[in-house]
C-alpha cells in the first residue's frame, strides 16, 4: 500500500437546487463566496505474486508515481476522488492487481472503494 496526501479546493454547488436545499446537502461548502479546502489522504493497495527477483509485488516508488499521474484532476466529492483514482490508476497497473482505494477526507471521514 502507498499513502499520499493532496489538497483540493472545490465547490459542490448544484445549479438545479435552490440555495436552501444546497445548504442542507453540502453545508458550509455550498457557499458561493468561499470554497471548501480539503487535504485528502489516499491509500491504494495492490496485491499479487511477489516477484522472484525484487521480492515485492510492486515497487512503491513506481506506485507513487502512477498515483501522482492519475490524481491531478480536481474532483468535487470524496466518493468521486476515490472512484476517479481507482479508475485512472488501474490503467497503469496489471489487470486484477489493484485491490482497494481509501480516501481520508478527515481522520473520521473515510471512503473505501473496491471497484464495481
Amino acid at each position: 500500500s502507498r499513502l499520499v496526501s493532496f489538497s483540493t479546493t472545490h465547490h459542490p454547488h448544484r445549479k438545479s437546487l435552490g440555495d436552501e436545499e444546497d445548504l442542507k446537502l453540502f453545508g458550509k461548502c455550498s457557499n458561493m463566496i468561499t470554497f471548501c479546502s480539503i487535504t485528502y489522504k489516499l491509500g491504494m493497495t495492490v496485491h499479487g505474486e511477489i516477484g522472484p527477483v525484487t521480492g515485492v509485488v510492486m515497487n512503491l516508488t513506481d506506485l507513487q508515481e502512477y498515483m501522482e499521474e492519475a490524481i491531478m484532476k480536481p474532483l468535487n466529492t470524496t466518493e468521486n476522488v476515490d472512484i476517479y483514482t481507482w479508475e485512472n490508476l488501474q490503467k497503469f497497473l496489471p489487470v486484477g492487481v489493484l485491490y482497494k482505494a481509501k480516501v481520508y477526507e478527515t481522520n473520521n471521514n473515510i471512503v473505501v472503494y473496491k471497484g464495481k
